[in-house]
């Protein structure tokens, strides 16, 4: 494999089912791929936030559904899927015995693997891990564009704390200036999931929340208007897309950090998956806290699969 990008190793693929998807990835040579695959196996936010830990698996958990789920073909659209995508392997994290002192450098790490990957052209998708690790990701992008980015998180949770853990990475992209926060909004946020202050500062900062009732009756009205507001009043600016699976339904999607007792419809999230793969705007989408030792029979890998699909297929749809 071809070390494209700083702070990473090789990733674990097991074998390949005839006609999966996961055969057409590539592992040595980026070159003609629109798409990188970037793990961050680390979940010391969760840790620190005391939230159930696991979401370091999530990369390996990924590939392995990958390996037996999602075929080449598209019945949708009666042909194959010829998106190319390059697996940049996994960040590799920091170990120390101060936790804050490890995730910080971890976080310097995925910045630096991610922006690797930009330089290349190429769109990021990461897969968690801890939400924290979108911080650096996106970071990462904003670097690139060399201005603040606008983007939209899918999840119950604000994740705007102050302290470092796994929920704060949009408080410290908005503080930082890497995400303008007039061009940020919150989908699906849950009724009882966020302190008062934590709704207020994000209001105050110039940022939207959408509560999950209100996205289910209207979905694709919110929907519109997140990306419109995400791609600012020109329609011109570079954006993200996070979509943290602890947005579904528990019965669904088990192997998260924090379950959701009464979450969001698998379909919501793949037609936001495909949409953002669509949308030329997005340069970096992810996937996070992914936690396989909380999964049942890997269905929460395997949502994650179908999104990662979906996504694709998206941006085969790209001009």
């Amino acid at each position: 494999m071809t070390c494209i990008a700083p702070h990473t190793l090789p990733p674990h693929w097991p074998e390949i089912g005839a006609g999966r998807f996961a055969a057409s990835i590539e592992h040595d040579n980026p070159a003609g791929c629109r798409v990188a695959l970037l793990g961050v196996p680390d979940d010391t936010g969760v840790a620190l936030n005391r939230g159930r830990v696991g979401a370091a698996d999530g990369p390996t958990a990924l590939r392995r559904a990958l390996a037996k789920y999602g075929t080449s073909y598209d019945a949708g659209r009666e042909r194959d899927l010829a998106v190319r995508v390059f697996d940049a392997g996994d960040v590799e994290p920091r170990v120390d015995n101060d936790a804050t002192i490890a995730l910080q450098e971890t976080h310097h790490r995925v910045t630096k693997a991610a922006a690797a990957l930009h330089e290349r052209g190429l769109i990021v998708l990461g897969i968690g891990g801890g939400h924290d690790l979108t911080f650096p990701m996106v970071r990462a992008l904003s670097q690139h564009e060399g201005k603040a980015v606008g983007g939209m998180n899918l999840d119950p949770h604000l994740d705007v704390r102050d302290a470092l853990g796994s929920g704060m990475p949009f408080r410290s992209l908005i503080e930082s200036g890497f995400v303008d926060a007039h061009r940020f909004t919150e989908l699906g946020t849950g009724r009882f999931c966020n302190t008062q202050s934590h709704v207020e500062y994000l209001l105050e900062a110039g940022g939207q929340i959408v509560i999950d009732k209100e996205l289910l009756q209207n979905e694709t009205e919110c929907v519109d208007a997140a990306f419109a507001r995400a791609k600012g009043h020109d329609g011109t600016g570079s954006m993200f897309v996070s979509i943290d699976l602890d947005c579904l339904r528990a019965g669904n999607a088990p192997g998260v950090s924090a379950l959701n007792p009464n979450g969001l419809d698998v379909g919501v999230a793949q037609r936001l998956a495909e949409r953002a793969g669509r949308e030329s705007a997005v340069k970096h989408f992810d996937i996070m806290e992914l936690s396989p030792p909380n999964d049942i029979e890997g269905r929460t890998a395997r949502i994650a699969a179908l999104l990662m699909m979906h996504f694709l297929t998206g941006v085969e749809a790209r001009p």
